[in-house]
């Protein structure tokens, strides 16, 4: 991914936080890449009206990597809402926002 990308995805991620903490009975977390983390993991974790999510972000022509897939079928079989998403507004459709 190239360093303009990079700034593209985190503008992205930037408009979802904003547009998503407001709601309520919602809570989102950014996950940060560390040692402690899980490869592939995505990008947002959070709780809406006690429904756990999972947010992939990708800048417009972005890909999910393979292990970014895997890692999105595992929350999903778990229960999660899942989705890969390239805008604040993708994200709250994602959850059944208006």
């Amino acid at each position: 991914m190239t360093r303009r990308a990079c700034a593209r995805e985190s503008a992205i991620v930037a408009a979802i936080m904003q547009a998503l903490k407001p709601v309520p009975g919602l809570v989102v977390r950014k996950r940060w890449g560390s040692e402690m983390g899980t490869a592939g993991d995505p990008d947002l974790t959070g709780c809406y009206r006690g429904r756990h999510f999972e947010l992939e972000v990708k800048a417009s022509g972005g890909r999910v990597s393979r292990i970014q897939e895997v890692r999105l079928e595992e929350w999903r079989k778990a229960g999660a809402i899942v989705a890969v998403v390239h805008s604040a507004e993708e994200a709250l459709a994602a959850l059944g926002i208006e």
